[in-house]
């Protein structure tokens, strides 16, 4: 590896070291669907997300909620405090498709329909409220 590449690769790895997220690859949801539950909780209080995907009757929010559990737990582990103090949010919800399975659906006079089941790819980021109002 050149010394080029080396650098930028170290600058990756500490610029990773701030940022708080958890991914979740391969979820056999359409990502449209999966969009409509990002775009609930995306800038809400951690609790409240919580607590809005808990009660949420769509089948994508079971997924977002444990991914929504990780994250946090990533955040106490690279921090060492506790999310209990309530200034944590949901700072950015990412939701790309992934690969997708194409299957045939018998037609009439011997054609074929076809089928793509879509699976997509989740990346959700948190932070604290205190270090946002820093920057800015």
């Amino acid at each position: 590896m050149g010394a080029r590449k080396r650098i930028s690769a170290e600058e990756r790895k500490e610029a990773l070291k701030s940022i708080y997220f958890a991914k979740l690859n391969n979820v056999p949801t359409s990502p449209r669907k999966m969009r409509l539950v990002a775009d609930m909780i995306r800038g809400m209080e951690v609790n409240k997300a919580l607590s809005v995907l808990k009660f949420s009757t769509k089948e994508a929010s079971g997924r977002m909620e444990k991914l929504l559990r990780s994250a946090i737990a990533n955040w106490e582990q690279k921090t060492e405090q506790k999310a209990e103090n309530g200034n944590l949010y949901v700072s950015g919800v990412h939701v790309d498709s992934a690969r997708m399975l194409k299957r045939l659906r018998t037609a009439p006079q011997g054609r074929g329909y076809r089928i793509r089941k879509r699976s997509n790819h989740v990346t959700l980021f948190v932070d604290t409220k205190n270090t946002n109002d820093n920057q800015n």
